[in-house]
C-alpha cells in the first residue's frame, strides 16, 4: 500500500496530496475499483451526484474495512438543486445514497452564473457544516471573482476550488489566488483525457528514469505546483502508479518546462458561461 502525503486545509482537516476521480464507475465493478484504490493507498474518493454512483462510493467506504474517519468522500449539488432549501434537501438525499452518516467534502459543481443563486447554494452548505452533517466545504469551477464575491456576501472562504487543471491550462493566475487566500486547488481531468499529453517529448523525456512513466511525470508536477489530482482508474496496476509519485521530485525547470505546454482549456469549460444542471 502507498502512503500519500497530505495538506492541511484551511479548516484543518488532513487532505492527500492525491485523490481517486470515480467518474464513470458505476455498478459491482465500478465499487470493486474504488475497494481496489482504497487498498492502494487513497483516500479521498470524489464523486458527485451527477456521476450517479454516490451509492457505489459509499458501498465501497463499507466495505473498505477502514475507520470511516480514514476517508475523506466528496460529493458535489447539481446545477438543478443550487439555492438554499434546494442544497439543504439535495446534501439529505446525498446522504441517503451514500449510505453514510456526513460529507466530508461538500462542493457547488459548477457556479451556473445565469441561474445566480450560488451564494443561497453556499449559505445552506455553511449551515450544514455547522449542523455537522458536512465537514469541508468548498466549490468547483469558481472564478477568482466568484470566490470573492461568496467570501464577500458571507464572510466564509471555500477550502477546496476543483477545477480543470493539466500541463495544457495550468491556470497559474487562479492556482496563486488560491494560494493568498488559503484555498487548496484541486485538478479534475489531470492527465488531460483524450489529448495528446502524455505524448509530449518534454514529459517522456522526464520518464526515463526506471519506474517513472509519463503518467507519474505530470501527476508529480500537479503536487509540485500545490493541487491536488485526482485520477481515475479502474484497473489496480495503474492506481498504484498514479499514487507513487513521491519517490522524486522535479527540478524547478522541469516544472516550468512542463508548465510551458500551456495552451488554453481542452473542453469549453468556461464557468462565466457553462451550465450544468
Amino acid at each position: 500500500m502507498i502512503s500519500i502525503p497530505t495538506v492541511t486545509l484551511a479548516d484543518g482537516v488532513s487532505f492527500p496530496e492525491v485523490g481517486f476521480g470515480t467518474y464513470g464507475l458505476r455498478g459491482d465493478d465500478g465499487t470493486d475499483a474504488i475497494v481496489s484504490a482504497v487498498q492502494a493507498g487513497y483516500r479521498l474518493l470524489d464523486s458527485a451526484v451527477n456521476y450517479e454512483n454516490e451509492g457505489e462510493v459509499g458501498e465501497a467506504v463499507r466495505r473498505s474495512g477502514l475507520d470511516r474517519d480514514e476517508l475523506i468522500v466528496t460529493t458535489k449539488i447539481p446545477g438543478r438543486d443550487h439555492g438554499y432549501d434546494e442544497a439543504r434537501r439535495s446534501a439529505h438525499e446525498s446522504l441517503d445514497r451514500l449510505g453514510l452518516d456526513r460529507i466530508d467534502l461538500y462542493l457547488i459543481h459548477w457556479p451556473n452564473p445565469s441561474v445566480d443563486k450560488y451564494v443561497d447554494t453556499w449559505r445552506a452548505m455553511i449551515d450544514l457544516r455547522a449542523e455537522g452533517l458536512v465537514r469541508s466545504i468548498g466549490v468547483s469551477n469558481f472564478t477568482e471573482a466568484m470566490l470573492d464575491r461568496l467570501h464577500g456576501e458571507t464572510g466564509v472562504m471555500p477550502v477546496v476550488n476543483q477545477v480543470e487543471l493539466h500541463p495544457y491550462f495550468p491556470q497559474a493566475s487562479l492556482r496563486a489566488y488560491h494560494a493568498t487566500h488559503g484555498i487548496r486547488t484541486e485538478s479534475w481531468s489531470p492527465l488531460a483525457r483524450r489529448s495528446e499529453l502524455l505524448s509530449e517529448p518534454v514529459i517522456g523525456d522526464l520518464a526515463t528514469e526506471p519506474g517513472i512513466s509519463p503518467t507519474q511525470v505530470v501527476l508529480r508536477w500537479h503536487v509540485q505546483v500545490g493541487a491536488t489530482p485526482i485520477p481515475k482508474s479502474a484497473h489496480a496496476g495503474r492506481q498504484r502508479e498514479n499514487a507513487d509519485v513521491f519517490g522524486f521530485t522535479l527540478t524547478d525547470d522541469q516544472v516550468a518546462a512542463i508548465s510551458a505546454l500551456e495552451r488554453g482549456r481542452l473542453w469549453g469549460g468556461d464557468p462565466n458561461t457553462h451550465e450544468e444542471m
